[in-house]
C-alpha cells in the first residue's frame, strides 16, 4: 500500500477517537461547529491525545482540503527562531483556500522552542490572527512564556484512567482479533503508564508473537520485571537479607535488560504498593528519588541499586518491620 494512502487511512477522523478527555473534546467541538477557533494550548503527558485532537480539528474544519490548510511541525526537531521566521510565517501570512477564513499551524512539543523562538512566535501570532490560528502542544506549560499562554485557550489533558485504557485495549483486541487475559490488561496498564502510543506499540509487538496476550508476554516484550519478582527481592530487603535481595534484583535486571532508572521506578511503584507502614514508605520513596538523581548524574548502576536496597533494608529494620 502506498505510504500516503496508508497514512491517510489510519490518521484520526472523529472526536470519539480521543479517549478520556471528554470535557476538552466537548469545548473544542463547539469551536469547530462555529468555525471560529481561538489559539489553543494543549498541555499534558505524552500519548494521551493532543496530536490526535489537533488533526481531528483540522479534518472537521477543512474536510478533504485539510492538508493544504494545516501545517504540522515538531518543535523539538525545528526549535530555532529561523523556523518561526520562515516556515511558520510564510504559511501564516497566506489566506485559507476554504470557506474557513483561517489556516491552522500545529506546533508539537512546543516547550522545546527556545525562548527567542517563542518571542518571535508571539509576534507572529499577533500579526496574523486574521489568517491563521495556532495550536501548541507541550508536556510542561510552565516552559511556555507567559505572553503566549495569555493569547491561548489552555486545555490541560489528564492522564488516562485504568478503565479508559481497558476500553482502548478492548477496542484494539476486537479489531485485530487478539485474546487478552485479565492479567494481560493489568500488565498493559502498568507498563504503558497511561500512554496510548506506548500501549499500542507494546500490543503490536505482542501480537507479532502470539494472538493470545497474557501478563508474562507483556512484561517480556516491554522489558519490565514482573511485579511479583520485584516484590520478592524487596521482601528480602525488608527482612534485612541484603545478599539474597541483591542476587534476585541483579537477575531481574539482566534477564529483562532493564536500565538502572527503569529498576528504580519499578522499586518505587512496588514500595508504594507494599504493606509497610507509612513512615517507612516515606523514607523509602525519598531514597528512590535520591538514587534516581545519582543515576541521572552518571553514577554506577549496580552500585547505586545495591545502595538503594541497603537503604530500604536499613529503614525497614529501624522501623521494626
Amino acid at each position: 500500500m502506498d505510504h500516503e494512502i496508508w497514512t491517510e487511512k489510519y490518521r484520526p477522523k472523529e472526536f470519539s477517537e480521543v479517549f478520556g478527555q471528554e470535557e476538552i473534546v466537548k469545548r473544542t467541538k463547539a469551536f469547530v461547529e462555529l468555525k471560529n477557533l481561538p489559539h489553543l494550548l494543549f498541555s499534558g503527558p505524552p500519548g494521551i491525545g493532543k496530536t490526535t485532537l489537533a488533526v481531528i480539528i483540522a479534518r472537521k474544519l477543512y474536510g478533504s482540503a485539510w492538508r493544504e490548510n494545516f501545517l504540522e511541525l515538531n518543535a523539538s526537531d525545528e526549535r530555532g527562531i529561523d523556523v518561526v521566521r520562515t516556515k511558520v510565517k510564510d504559511f501564516a501570512r497566506t489566506r485559507s483556500i476554504s470557506d474557513v477564513p483561517f489556516k491552522v499551524v500545529y506546533l508539537d512539543e512546543s516547550d522545546a522552542l527556545t525562548r527567542e523562538a517563542q518571542q518571535a512566535l508571539r509576534r507572529t501570532m499577533e500579526n496574523y490572527t486574521k489568517t491563521c490560528r495556532f495550536i501548541l502542544a507541550c508536556n510542561y506549560s510552565s516552559k511556555i512564556i507567559e505572553p503566549i499562554q495569555s493569547r491561548c485557550a489552555v486545555f490541560r489533558f489528564k492522564p488516562l484512567k485504568k478503565e479508559q485504557i481497558e476500553k482502548l485495549i478492548d477496542k484494539i483486541a476486537k479489531s485485530e482479533g487478539l485474546e487478552i487475559s485479565a492479567g494481560g490488561k493489568d500488565a498493559l496498564f502498568e507498563v504503558s503508564e497511561g500512554d496510548c502510543r506506548k500501549l499500542e506499540n507494546i500490543l503490536q509487538s505482542c501480537a507479532a508473537l502470539s494472538r493470545k496476550v497474557d501478563e508474562k508476554l507483556v512484561y517480556e516484550i516491554s522489558s519490565n520485571a514482573r511485579p511479583k519478582e520485584v516484590e520478592e527481592f524487596l521482601d528480602y530487603a525488608f527482612q534485612g537479607k541484603l545478599e539474597k535481595s541483591r542476587e534476585l534484583m541483579i537477575k531481574a535486571l539482566y534477564e529483562y535488560g532493564l536500565s538502572g532508572l527503569d529498576m528504580v521506578k519499578q522499586i518505587h511503584r512496588q514500595v508504594l504498593a507494599s504493606a509497610t507502614d507509612d513512615t517507612s514508605k516515606l523514607l523509602m520513596v525519598e531514597a528512590c528519588g535520591e538514587h534516581e538523581f545519582r543515576l541521572v548524574e552518571g553514577s554506577d548502576t549496580i552500585l547505586q541499586l545495591e545502595s538503594l536496597l541497603a537503604t530500604i533494608a536499613r529503614i525497614s529494620i529501624e522501623n521494626g518491620k
